[in-house]
């Protein structure tokens, strides 16, 4: 068992050379914006456990919005479904309330409950005096998923309460690990392995900077799909593309913070460029994908609707002026997929699995992007 922390260990898409647009914080991460925490748990084996046939490799990854508070502070999101065939919890809440509390959690598809359950139990005892309470409080967790099933034993249902615990207790600011860690270990993208992918971008606004943070599982794709700055990269590298990857089958969560005072519908509206980020590397979002996305705002903190005041005051942004806050995100979503793809490492080829996915080889794909001038 591979239980990996937040320090990222891979090389990432800038540092092998891949040109991306704009001004990044400072770890290039989601954790640049401030209050954000991210939280890992690899589970990597090549044995199956006993009863079972294929190794367990896959984990939870945790993002945690104002980490440092004792109390829970609401949150203002908006989501956008881009391609339906996936799951994410809370949205109808966030849809009508525009905010959520609590920790955004990501997985494989079978352990969306378990990972509710445990996150609500943790969220019990982390803010025991909030919840100990007869103020009759109830809790809904945002957790999202994407389908690990070629590389890992996703039927036997490995994840439990203490892992997805595990997740939530190393999360922690400043550089993020990537590809093969957390709810990625076992995704794959565009035909190569794929996986926790994260990048930020820094934008002036009114006079002062503002961070805009994406972190993605990248799980989507076909190989014959896939650009990288512009340049048909799947079309050259074709070698190895796995039999299961054919065809789309996986999906892609996208999660976009930021610390710009935003409304709900004006992050809804952010998340909606996630589907521009991720075209960028050629998905159309197919069929069987899941692409869904989530935006939210640490800006305007209030306190829970229980104990806040008859009238609140909120912050917002001129809409007229988030053109490059828009570009910004889209630039964000793209680079976090590549660096996902970067980061990765190989996964499967033992006796007891059906496939070894690749990652992408780095001077092949260097070759291809000198070729067309990149």
């Amino acid at each position: 068992m591979n239980d990996k922390t937040s320090t990222p260990s891979s090389a990432r898409a800038r540092d092998i050379g891949l040109p991306f647009a704009g001004r990044t914080g400072r770890f290039n991460a989601i954790t640049d914006v401030e209050g954000i925490a991210v939280g890992f748990r690899t589970i990597e084996e090549q044995t199956p456990r006993p009863g079972r046939k294929r190794p367990v490799r896959t984990g939870v990854t945790a993002i945690l919005p104002h980490a440092g508070s004792e109390t829970p502070v609401p949150v203002y999101a908006g989501v956008h479904r881009f391609n339906g065939n996936g799951e994410m919890t809370g949205t109808h809440w966030i849809e009508d309330g525009g905010f959520f509390l609590g920790p955004v959690m990501i997985t494989n598809t079978h352990a969306v409950g378990m990972t509710h359950h445990a996150t609500i139990q943790w969220m019990l005892e982390r803010y025991r005096t909030t919840y100990d309470t007869d103020d009759f409080l109830w809790l809904m967790p945002v957790v999202a998923e994407t389908y690990d099933g070629v590389l890992n034993d996703i039927n036997g249902q490995p994840i439990t309460e203490a892992d997805v615990h595990a997740a939530l207790d190393a999360a922690a600011s400043g550089p993020v690990q990537e590809g093969n860690c957390g709810g990625g270990t076992g995704m794959i993208a565009y035909g190569f392995k794929g996986g926790t992918g994260t990048a930020s971008r820094v934008v002036e606004f009114g006079g002062r900077d503002y961070t805009i943070g994406t972190l993605v599982q990248a799980n989507h794709g076909q190989r014959d799909w896939l650009t990288i700055r512009g340049v048909p990269v799947g079309e050259h590298m074709r070698d190895g593309t796995p039999q299961s990857q054919m065809q789309e089958r996986g999906s892609i969560i996208v999660v976009i913070a930021t610390d710009l005072p935003m409304a709900p519908h004006q992050l809804k509206r952010l998340a909606r460029r996630a589907a521009i980020g991720i075209g960028r590397n050629g998905t159309p979002g197919g069929n069987n994908s899941g692409d869904i996305f989530l935006a939210f705002s640490t800006a305007n903190t209030q306190p829970m609707a229980h104990r806040a005041p008859p009238r609140l005051s909120l912050e917002i942004v001129n809409d007229e002026l988030l053109d490059p806050v828009y570009l910004a995100t889209v630039d964000s979503v793209e680079e976090a997929v590549v660096n996902a793809m970067i980061a990765a490492e190989d996964s499967g080829g033992t006796a007891h699995d059906r496939f070894k996915i690749q990652a992408i080889r780095h001077e092949p794909l260097m070759a291809v992007m000198r070729a067309y001038g990149r």
